[in-house]
């Protein structure tokens, strides 16, 4: 989808690397992140300010290959080397699909996933996830378990002013953001923690030196070009430079209302209703459009993902997110010609040649 921004923005975000350049492991020997390259981390900290939407001061910036890393790197660094019993990892559901996967890969002895966050009862230690924005159903979230013994993560991937109002900046003790999602770099695989607790911190680094010895020089300075097109764009005081995030503003608005209108036109799938907010970051007041529709198919459909891909419509199942298999994720952020057809195919899904659908 941001494709088109950044052919738009030609050479402006164009780095060139010489061959001598960035060839040692360490970037700040000084640094408690001794990875993270000193630009990155300044763009990220004034894109943070510019917009509004996380608390920096007294935190510490680790570098990550995407929040996927940056999440295995966290339950590394919150889990005890020497308890007897794996310590509990759960997410309210619908949870982001990959957090089961990601903790279970390694059959670690550190920490299981639990699931649900509102079904978990078990004693002792627990990590919960909480996702605000959520993926994959766009709400806004809070911490389920409210009760001793827990250590919360919030992933904010999503938190961001062309998905959700900025109502106001997030403080909590473990935060994650990735480029992918901001700026639409998915390949560039860069993600960075905001983390509270030097001792922590420490052992995330710890993690990803064990991992990855670092993280990829070339994919920070990168990132660092484009996080710094991003600010000055929001900066600019030209009528004709427009945004990145006004660019994926106005064209969420406009995925949205299609996609909605799409919806009630067939009259066999339901959508999230979500309240308007005021965005401190633009001064207006709109309701949040997620990076995915999380739709749900209605009677008589039990099984949504088979009956969508059998119109051609590839989607991800909702035994994947904790919950049944009448909902699905789909992405809203593919480029302009995938989007219209999803939509063109959605719509062509009639009542009337449901039951016709169904008896072949």
């Amino acid at each position: 989808m941001y494709e088109r921004f950044w052919q738009q923005e030609g050479d402006k975000a164009t780095i060139v690397i010489p061959g001598w350049q960035s060839m040692s492991y360490f970037s700040d020997i000084g640094n408690l992140c001794w990875f993270l390259e000193p630009e990155f981390a300044r763009q990220v900290l004034r894109l943070h300010k510019i917009v509004g939407n996380a608390v920096t001061e007294n935190r510490h910036i680790v570098v990550g290959t995407g929040s996927t890393q940056l999440f295995q790197a966290v339950l590394y660094a919150l889990a005890s080397q020497d308890s007897e019993e794996p310590v509990s990892v759960v997410s309210a559901a619908p949870y982001y699909s990959s957090y089961q996967a990601i903790t279970e890969c390694l059959k670690s002895g550190l920490y299981k996933w639990e699931g649900d966050a509102r079904s978990f009862a078990k004693e002792g230690r627990f990590i919960e996830l909480v996702t605000s924005p959520n993926n994959p159903d766009g709400f806004l979230r809070d911490s389920v378990l409210n009760r001793s013994g827990g250590v919360l993560v919030h992933d904010f991937a999503y938190y961001w002013p062309q998905y959700t109002p900025i109502t106001s900046p997030a403080d909590y003790d473990i935060m994650l953001f990735t480029v992918s999602k901001t700026t639409g770099h998915a390949g560039m695989r860069i993600g960075w923690a905001l983390v509270k607790d030097r001792e922590i911190a420490k052992r995330i680094v710890k993690y990803i030196e064990l991992n990855s010895i670092g993280v990829s020089k070339d994919s920070q300075l990168r990132a660092a070009k484009v996080l710094k097109v991003v600010c000055d764009s929001c900066e600019s005081s030209s009528n004709t430079t427009e945004s990145l995030f006004e660019f994926a503003y106005q064209l969420m608005v406009e995925r949205w209302q299609n996609l909605r209108v799409a919806v009630k036109h067939s009259g066999m799938f339901s959508l999230p209703e979500f309240s308007p907010g005021f965005c401190k970051f633009t001064g207006r007041i709109f309701e949040p459009l997620p990076a995915f529709a999380w739709l749900k198919c209605e009677e008589p459909i039990e099984d949504c993902e088979s009956f969508l891909r059998s119109n051609k419509i590839l989607t991800r199942g909702g035994r994947h997110f904790g919950v049944g298999p009448q909902y699905v994720r789909i992405s809203l952020l593919d480029r302009d010609d995938n989007f219209d057809l999803f939509v063109e195919r959605l719509s062509s899904i009639r009542k009337d040649n449901l039951y016709q659908h169904m008896g072949e």
